[in-house]
Protein backbone atom coordinates (compact mmCIF):
# COMPACT_ATOMS: atom_id res chain seq x y z
CA UNK A 1 0.00 0.00 0.00
CA UNK A 2 1.60 3.36 -0.91
CA UNK A 3 2.18 5.80 2.01
CA UNK A 4 0.41 8.71 2.04
CA UNK A 5 3.00 12.12 1.23
CA UNK A 6 4.29 14.05 4.18
CA UNK A 7 3.58 17.94 3.99
CA UNK A 8 6.96 19.74 4.21
CA UNK A 9 6.67 22.25 7.37
CA UNK A 10 7.53 25.88 6.42
CA UNK A 11 10.36 26.20 8.68
CA UNK A 12 9.68 28.33 11.82
CA UNK A 13 11.64 31.91 10.99
CA UNK A 14 13.30 31.91 14.26
CA UNK A 15 15.07 28.71 13.21
CA UNK A 16 15.47 29.89 9.52
CA UNK A 17 17.61 33.09 11.26
CA UNK A 18 19.78 30.96 13.73
CA UNK A 19 20.57 28.61 10.33
CA UNK A 20 21.18 32.03 8.20
CA UNK A 21 23.60 33.29 11.41
CA UNK A 22 25.64 30.32 11.63
CA UNK A 23 26.21 29.98 8.14
CA UNK A 24 27.95 34.08 8.66
CA UNK A 25 29.63 33.28 11.48
CA UNK A 26 31.66 29.91 9.52
CA UNK A 27 31.78 31.23 5.71
CA UNK A 28 32.43 35.24 6.79
CA UNK A 29 29.87 38.44 5.50
CA UNK A 30 30.41 36.85 1.94
CA UNK A 31 28.28 34.01 2.60
CA UNK A 32 24.85 36.39 3.64
CA UNK A 33 25.60 38.69 0.69
CA UNK A 34 27.82 41.09 2.71
CA UNK A 35 31.34 42.90 2.26
CA UNK A 36 33.76 40.46 3.24
CA UNK A 37 36.23 41.44 5.28
CA UNK A 38 39.54 39.90 7.38
CA UNK A 39 39.50 42.76 9.83
CA UNK A 40 36.55 41.75 12.81
CA UNK A 41 38.15 38.24 13.30
CA UNK A 42 37.06 36.58 16.92
CA UNK A 43 39.30 37.94 19.48
CA UNK A 44 39.25 41.53 17.91
CA UNK A 45 37.54 44.47 19.76
CA UNK A 46 35.03 46.72 17.78
CA UNK A 47 37.49 49.30 18.56
CA UNK A 48 39.93 47.36 16.28
CA UNK A 49 37.25 46.17 13.60
CA UNK A 50 36.40 50.19 13.06
CA UNK A 51 40.00 50.69 12.83
CA UNK A 52 39.28 53.56 15.80
CA UNK A 53 42.47 52.98 17.56
CA UNK A 54 44.72 55.69 18.78
CA UNK A 55 42.99 59.21 18.29
CA UNK A 56 42.96 60.67 14.89
CA UNK A 57 44.33 64.18 14.82
CA UNK A 58 43.71 67.28 12.19
CA UNK A 59 47.45 67.48 11.46
CA UNK A 60 48.98 65.32 9.00
CA UNK A 61 52.36 63.67 8.33
CA UNK A 62 53.45 66.30 5.88
CA UNK A 63 52.36 64.63 3.01
CA UNK A 64 48.78 64.55 2.82
CA UNK A 65 48.53 61.20 5.28
CA UNK A 66 46.51 62.44 8.83
CA UNK A 67 48.25 61.57 12.02
CA UNK A 68 46.79 58.45 14.57
CA UNK A 69 48.26 58.98 17.63
CA UNK A 70 48.57 56.21 20.12
CA UNK A 71 50.28 56.05 23.95
CA UNK A 72 54.22 56.31 24.10
CA UNK A 73 53.76 52.72 25.87
CA UNK A 74 53.61 49.93 23.23
CA UNK A 75 53.70 52.22 20.12
CA UNK A 76 55.23 50.94 17.31
CA UNK A 77 58.71 51.52 17.25
CA UNK A 78 61.40 51.19 13.71
CA UNK A 79 65.30 51.97 13.02
CA UNK A 80 66.42 52.30 9.69
CA UNK A 81 69.91 50.74 8.73
CA UNK A 82 71.23 51.54 4.62
CA UNK A 83 74.27 49.67 2.73
CA UNK A 84 75.02 50.60 -0.84
CA UNK A 85 74.22 47.37 -2.50
CA UNK A 86 77.89 46.55 -5.00
CA UNK A 87 75.49 45.94 -7.76
CA UNK A 88 72.92 49.28 -7.91
CA UNK A 89 71.83 51.87 -5.66
CA UNK A 90 70.98 51.16 -1.52
CA UNK A 91 69.96 47.84 0.06
CA UNK A 92 67.31 49.20 2.95
CA UNK A 93 66.84 47.62 6.40
CA UNK A 94 63.64 48.41 8.30
CA UNK A 95 63.95 46.76 12.23
CA UNK A 96 60.53 47.32 14.10
CA UNK A 97 58.79 46.77 17.16
CA UNK A 98 55.43 46.61 18.77
CA UNK A 99 54.83 46.57 14.33
CA UNK A 100 54.05 43.89 11.95
CA UNK A 101 53.57 44.53 8.01
CA UNK A 102 50.09 43.30 6.99
CA UNK A 103 50.46 44.16 2.99
CA UNK A 104 47.02 41.45 2.64
CA UNK A 105 45.10 44.67 4.67
CA UNK A 106 46.47 47.65 3.10
CA UNK A 107 42.89 49.67 2.52
CA UNK A 108 41.37 48.10 5.59
CA UNK A 109 40.92 49.28 9.17
CA UNK A 110 43.88 50.58 11.42
CA UNK A 111 44.47 47.85 13.72
CA UNK A 112 47.55 48.25 16.77
CA UNK A 113 50.80 47.80 15.58
CA UNK A 114 49.92 46.50 11.74
CA UNK A 115 50.95 48.56 8.97
CA UNK A 116 53.33 49.41 6.30
CA UNK A 117 56.10 51.89 5.64
CA UNK A 118 56.90 54.73 3.10
CA UNK A 119 59.98 56.08 2.15
CA UNK A 120 61.00 59.51 2.03
CA UNK A 121 64.71 61.38 0.29
CA UNK A 122 64.76 64.67 1.58
CA UNK A 123 60.99 65.00 2.77
CA UNK A 124 59.76 63.62 -1.30
CA UNK A 125 57.96 60.98 -1.41
CA UNK A 126 59.88 57.79 -2.83
CA UNK A 127 58.47 54.32 -2.30
CA UNK A 128 55.71 51.75 -0.01
CA UNK A 129 57.30 49.22 2.24
CA UNK A 130 55.53 45.80 2.72
CA UNK A 131 58.70 43.96 4.58
CA UNK A 132 61.73 44.35 6.38
CA UNK A 133 64.03 44.92 3.34
CA UNK A 134 63.73 46.95 0.29
CA UNK A 135 66.22 47.78 -2.78
CA UNK A 136 66.40 51.27 -3.62
CA UNK A 137 67.87 51.51 -7.17
CA UNK A 138 69.88 54.64 -7.77
CA UNK A 139 67.75 55.03 -10.68
CA UNK A 140 64.70 56.37 -8.56
CA UNK A 141 67.24 58.15 -6.04
CA UNK A 142 68.16 60.43 -9.44
CA UNK A 143 63.95 60.34 -10.69
CA UNK A 144 63.27 61.68 -7.36
CA UNK A 145 66.20 64.53 -7.93
CA UNK A 146 69.04 63.65 -5.90
CA UNK A 147 69.47 63.89 -2.09
CA UNK A 148 70.91 61.97 1.11
CA UNK A 149 68.24 62.37 3.83
CA UNK A 150 66.35 58.76 3.66
CA UNK A 151 63.28 58.48 6.07
CA UNK A 152 61.17 55.74 7.17
CA UNK A 153 57.42 56.20 8.16
CA UNK A 154 55.14 53.70 9.58
CA UNK A 155 51.67 53.90 8.47
CA UNK A 156 48.39 51.58 9.50
CA UNK A 157 46.59 49.94 7.16
CA UNK A 158 43.99 52.69 6.45
CA UNK A 159 47.01 55.23 5.26
CA UNK A 160 47.36 57.77 8.59
CA UNK A 161 50.41 57.60 9.54
CA UNK A 162 51.10 56.00 13.44
CA UNK A 163 52.29 59.07 15.72
CA UNK A 164 53.27 59.70 19.23
CA UNK A 165 53.23 63.10 20.69
CA UNK A 166 51.61 64.93 17.81
CA UNK A 167 54.79 63.48 15.96
CA UNK A 168 55.30 61.05 13.19
CA UNK A 169 56.98 57.42 14.07
CA UNK A 170 59.74 57.30 11.89
CA UNK A 171 63.82 56.69 11.50
CA UNK A 172 66.33 58.75 9.10
CA UNK A 173 69.46 57.12 7.82
CA UNK A 174 72.00 58.79 5.01
CA UNK A 175 72.80 57.38 1.81
CA UNK A 176 76.69 57.46 0.81
CA UNK A 177 77.52 56.81 -2.62
CA UNK A 178 77.00 53.74 -3.70
CA UNK A 179 80.00 51.30 -3.84
CA UNK A 180 81.33 49.92 -7.47
CA UNK A 181 81.94 46.44 -8.48
CA UNK A 182 85.62 45.71 -8.06
CA UNK A 183 85.10 42.12 -10.01
CA UNK A 184 86.49 41.95 -13.36
CA UNK A 185 84.41 39.19 -14.01
CA UNK A 186 81.65 40.98 -12.94
CA UNK A 187 82.54 44.03 -15.64
CA UNK A 188 83.12 45.84 -12.52
CA UNK A 189 86.33 48.35 -12.29
CA UNK A 190 89.09 49.61 -10.03
CA UNK A 191 87.61 52.04 -6.77
CA UNK A 192 87.59 55.72 -8.12
CA UNK A 193 90.20 58.18 -6.80
CA UNK A 194 89.57 60.27 -4.03
CA UNK A 195 87.13 62.73 -5.61
CA UNK A 196 86.33 66.26 -5.93
CA UNK A 197 83.62 68.19 -4.17
CA UNK A 198 82.16 71.45 -5.46
CA UNK A 199 79.18 73.56 -3.83
CA UNK A 200 77.58 75.91 -5.98
CA UNK A 201 74.78 78.24 -5.14
CA UNK A 202 71.87 80.06 -7.52
CA UNK A 203 69.80 82.75 -6.65
CA UNK A 204 68.21 84.99 -8.67
CA UNK A 205 69.89 84.14 -11.89
CA UNK A 206 73.35 84.44 -10.38
CA UNK A 207 75.91 81.57 -9.69
CA UNK A 208 77.97 81.41 -6.44
CA UNK A 209 81.36 80.94 -6.65
CA UNK A 210 81.92 82.48 -9.33
CA UNK A 211 81.59 80.02 -12.82
CA UNK A 212 85.63 79.01 -13.05
CA UNK A 213 87.80 75.79 -14.07
CA UNK A 214 88.20 73.15 -11.61
CA UNK A 215 90.87 70.65 -12.61
CA UNK A 216 90.00 67.22 -12.07
CA UNK A 217 92.89 63.92 -12.49
CA UNK A 218 91.10 61.10 -14.81
CA UNK A 219 89.55 58.70 -12.57
CA UNK A 220 89.05 61.16 -10.07
CA UNK A 221 84.92 60.77 -8.63
CA UNK A 222 83.46 64.65 -8.69
CA UNK A 223 80.63 65.67 -6.47
CA UNK A 224 78.58 68.33 -7.24
CA UNK A 225 76.40 69.98 -4.74
CA UNK A 226 73.95 72.79 -6.57
CA UNK A 227 71.27 74.42 -4.90
CA UNK A 228 68.92 76.65 -7.20
CA UNK A 229 66.19 79.11 -6.08
CA UNK A 230 64.16 78.44 -8.81
CA UNK A 231 63.42 74.92 -10.21
CA UNK A 232 65.49 74.08 -13.19
CA UNK A 233 67.57 71.32 -14.26
CA UNK A 234 71.85 70.38 -13.95
CA UNK A 235 73.65 69.10 -16.88
CA UNK A 236 77.16 67.87 -17.13
CA UNK A 237 77.95 68.16 -20.74
CA UNK A 238 80.41 65.13 -22.71
CA UNK A 239 79.17 62.75 -19.62
CA UNK A 240 75.79 63.23 -20.07
CA UNK A 241 75.21 63.73 -16.62
CA UNK A 242 71.53 65.32 -15.69
CA UNK A 243 69.58 65.58 -12.27
CA UNK A 244 66.79 67.75 -11.58
CA UNK A 245 67.10 70.63 -9.42
CA UNK A 246 63.39 71.40 -7.38
CA UNK A 247 63.81 74.44 -5.81
CA UNK A 248 65.58 75.55 -2.38
CA UNK A 249 66.76 71.97 -2.29
CA UNK A 250 70.39 70.83 -2.57
CA UNK A 251 70.89 68.24 -5.24
CA UNK A 252 73.85 66.08 -5.13
CA UNK A 253 75.21 64.55 -8.60
CA UNK A 254 78.08 62.42 -8.28
CA UNK A 255 80.15 60.60 -11.23
CA UNK A 256 83.65 59.40 -11.83
CA UNK A 257 85.71 61.98 -14.38
CA UNK A 258 86.75 58.98 -16.76
CA UNK A 259 87.53 60.74 -19.95
CA UNK A 260 90.05 63.67 -20.60
CA UNK A 261 89.17 67.10 -21.88
CA UNK A 262 86.92 70.34 -20.86
CA UNK A 263 83.51 69.83 -19.58
CA UNK A 264 81.00 72.58 -19.08
CA UNK A 265 78.67 71.89 -16.06
CA UNK A 266 75.52 74.13 -16.70
CA UNK A 267 71.71 74.53 -15.74
CA UNK A 268 68.85 73.74 -18.66
CA UNK A 269 66.28 75.98 -18.40
CA UNK A 270 68.37 79.26 -17.19
CA UNK A 271 71.04 78.31 -19.49
CA UNK A 272 73.44 79.35 -16.60
CA UNK A 273 77.61 78.30 -16.79
CA UNK A 274 78.25 76.98 -13.09
CA UNK A 275 81.44 75.75 -13.59
CA UNK A 276 84.25 74.14 -16.09
CA UNK A 277 85.88 70.84 -15.07
CA UNK A 278 89.16 70.45 -16.56
CA UNK A 279 89.59 66.32 -16.54
CA UNK A 280 93.67 65.66 -17.30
Amino acid sequence: MRRPLRRLRAARPGAAAATLLAACLVFGASACGGRATTHHRPGTSHEQANGSTGRLLTADDGSGHRLRQVDAEGAPEVTLAVRADSEDGWNVHLSVRNFRFTPDSVGGAALPGRGHARLFLDGHPLARVYGPWYHLPASLVREAGGGTGLTARLYADDHTAWAVGSAPIQATASLAAPAPSTDPAQGGSAPPRPGTTLDIAVTHGRVSPAPGRTEVKKGQTVELRVRSDRSDSLHVHGYDKEARLPAGKTVTLTFTADRTGLFEVETHESDLLLTQLVVR
